[in-house]
């Protein structure tokens, strides 16, 4: 199950680079909310919906995270039930399916649209 094994590690690596990237933005947006604070300014609608776009980058990678888990558990199970062939197979694929439709989902309600009212931008 070497081939298990490799795409274990990938999944791994990606896991890390989006983590590190969802740091990365944490800290941006720290910095630019302690600038804002610092120099007393306003935002407008457009700084505001900037805001929110990284808002969302961060929620969008945490639910690639989250998928990226579910695959290396089904990894996981694969390689304890190795010897049991088809039947293992046929249940991953349907756990597999399931966490799908879940990332799916939750990319559908992360996914950055947004409305514009007279009294400014609403996240839905």
């Amino acid at each position: 199950m070497q081939s298990l094994d490799l795409l274990d590690e990938a999944l791994e690596h990606i896991k890390s680079v989006e983590s590190e990237t969802i740091e990365l933005t944490r800290i941006a947006e720290l910095s630019i909310v302690r600038y804002i604070e610092k120099n007393g300014l306003t935002l407008d609608d457009e700084t505001l919906e900037a805001m929110q776009y990284q808002d969302i980058v961060s929620q969008q990678l945490h639910a690639t995270i989250e998928m990226i888990e579910n695959i290396q558990n089904l990894i996981r199970t694969l390689r304890e039930n190795e010897g049991s062939g088809l039947e293992c197979l046929s249940a991953i694929e349907e756990e597999l399916s399931s966490v799908l439709q879940q990332a799916r989902e939750k990319h559908s309600a992360f996914s950055g649209k947004f409305e514009h009212h007279d009294d400014g931008v609403e996240f839905f």
